[in-house]
């Protein structure tokens, strides 16, 4: 659901949204807030982007009421206002984030690929069928092993993250050089080179189901430079990003 209402910022936004997904996506819009919060009695989204400051009722008077139906539903707020009051309030109210106007394209999509990685359940939490025995070492192990499955799932659904062996060390709460060996000895790939399937794998959805172009891809996938995505990508698979997308159409 998009809340705005200046005309030219809605289709911008909803631009954005139907290159991530190719159009096969519903997308709601409102240009008062009274119209939208009509709608949330009646239905829930699974994404609300809106204004603060808008005509009859402001964004964050939205959230509030929203609040007091959907808990968790994930919300961000635009605004052309660099006002701190309004940042403090939008934190009380839970929200995913906070964007100021005008709206940088790829933070945008960073952030509604993180909230759409959010709404795949996740398999990871399912009950661990080599659960540890009672002796000490295999509580350890079981705990290791635990800990490596908890950083590939996050590695899996961030991506474009800083994945930095120190960064991920911090993650763990281990020594870095303990955990790229504890990595190797649990999955027996190295760290570094999951990273970059992971970041691939992102890369080869985003390509065979949206419309974005290249460098966003690489952006999105954590590659800051678009070439040395394209060289990487090249390098796994032999073929150019561009390619790639036209054999998966």
């Amino acid at each position: 659901m998009i809340v705005e209402d200046e005309a030219v910022i809605r289709q911008g936004i909803r631009n954005i949204l139907e290159d991530i997904t190719m159009h096969e996506i519903v997308i709601t819009e409102f240009d008062n807030v009274p119209d939208a919060w009509a709608y949330l009695k009646k239905d829930i989204p699974n994404l609300v982007i809106t204004d603060i400051r808008m005509r009859e009722m402001d964004g964050l008077t939205l959230i509030r009421k929203l609040r007091q139906l959907y808990a968790e539903l994930p919300v961000i707020i635009i605004s052309g206002h660099q006002d701190f009051e309004y940042a403090q309030q939008a934190i009380r109210y839970k929200v995913t984030d906070y964007l100021l106007k005008p709206i940088d394209r790829r933070e945008l999509l960073q952030l509604v690929m993180k909230i759409a990685d959010q709404l795949v359940p996740s398999t990871q939490d399912a009950a661990d069928p080599t659960a540890p025995g009672g002796d000490e070492d295999s509580l350890r192990k079981g705990d290791n092993r635990r800990m490596i499955r908890k950083l590939m799932e996050y590695i899996d659904t961030n991506p474009d993250g800083d994945l930095r062996l120190q960064v991920l060390a911090e993650y763990c709460g281990i020594h870095a050089t303990y955990l790229s060996q504890l990595f190797k000895a649990e999955t027996n790939c190295n760290l570094s080179d999951y990273i970059t399937q992971a970041r691939l794998n992102r890369a080869k959805q985003l390509l065979a189901t949206t419309n974005l172009k290249i460098y966003d891809v690489a952006h999105l996938s954590g590659y800051q430079s678009p070439k040395h995505f394209m060289l990487v990508f090249k390098q796994h698979l032999g073929m150019t990003p561009s390619e790639y997308r036209e054999h998966s159409i």
